[in-house]
């Protein structure tokens, strides 16, 4: 079983308009909702891909109710810790000329919560996947990932871990399966610029040395970069597509990579895993199964 961890789910509320100018009333030509989230996207694309998932988290008020409803109209098993104040996020994107966005903040998480998380996260057995991404709310605790890989370490989990800088390095000491750095975030991690493919291999090299078993580098236009458990060093191309959409790609290539996995080859899984974030890059929302197998063909 696979089991994602969204902190912070949210209603995304895309509006679409021709103009956007500030300080008048603006009208919108067409709108969209989404219920995401990180985590929640992984399950999502999993589900395309017919790979089974738990999503955990939290939710609240009468947005959490929505976003709990429509992830289960998504045919995704949830089991999210309800807390008793405040309401799920609301983030609007405004798709104009270029993109504006404004995120919410999201409700305030308890200690009582934290710990019926907990609860929830002790069912996870040995062989299950979990993954862990996106950042942390400022009510949690900043090291609320190590918390998390700490209690769970005695079990033979596959952790898989999507986050940036110190949240990342702090949980490489306990052997993540999967970490996943663009190459911007991988350069920031050790002060360097990547100018290279080299350059990636190199430095990806570094964090397999602090601990991470397989390291996944994604390059945005110039495709993926793969150094795996086994020594070996696998570079994929991208798909060939118009951007419309940036949201969630990441993430659709997180769980691309985790279904190609089941077939214990990593090859197979970064090609999955590369078409499952063009899909999702190439649509207006998360990554469709039919869009997947077809830029998969792509990729040979």
């Amino acid at each position: 079983m696979v089991y994602t961890v969204t902190f912070n789910p949210a209603v995304d509320y895309i509006v679409h308009t021709k103009q956007l100018i500030a300080g008048a009333t603006n009208r919108s030509d067409s709108e969209e909702i989404y219920f995401g989230g990180k985590g929640i996207n992984v399950s999502i694309v999993l589900s395309e891909l017919g790979v089974k998932s738990k999503a955990l988290g939290f939710v609240a008020g009468f947005t959490g109710e929505a976003i709990e409803k429509g992830v289960a109209e998504k045919g995704i098993d949830a089991d999210f810790v309800h807390l008793n104040e405040g309401f799920s996020r609301i983030n609007i994107k405004i798709k104009s000329g270029e993109e504006t966005e404004l995120n919410g903040q999201g409700p305030k998480i308890t200690d009582e919560a934290i710990q019926e998380l907990y609860a929830k996260l002790d069912e996870i057995q040995d062989g299950d996947t979990l993954v862990l991404a996106g950042s942390i709310p400022s009510s949690l605790p900043a090291d609320i990932y190590e918390r998390i890989l700490e209690r769970l370490s005695g079990k033979k989990i596959r952790a898989v871990v999507d986050a940036t800088k110190d949240l990342l390095l702090n949980v490489l000491k306990y052997r993540p399966f999967l970490i996943k750095p663009n190459n911007f975030e991988l350069g920031e991690i050790f002060g360097v610029e990547m100018k290279s493919t080299e350059d990636i291999v190199k430095y990806a090299g570094k964090l397999k040395e602090m601990g991470a078993q397989n390291v996944l580098i994604s390059m945005a236009g110039d495709g993926a970069v793969l150094l795996d458990e086994n020594g070996k060093t696998h570079v994929c191309g991208v798909c060939r597509g118009k951007v419309k959409n940036s949201v969630g790609a990441g993430d659709s290539m997180v769980a691309g990579f985790v279904a190609g996995c089941e077939k214990g080859d990593y090859e197979y899984a970064l090609k999955l895993g590369t078409a499952s974030g063009g899909a999702t890059a190439f649509s207006e929302g998360l990554a469709e199964k039919n869009r997947i197998y077809e830029l998969l063909g792509q990729l040979g």
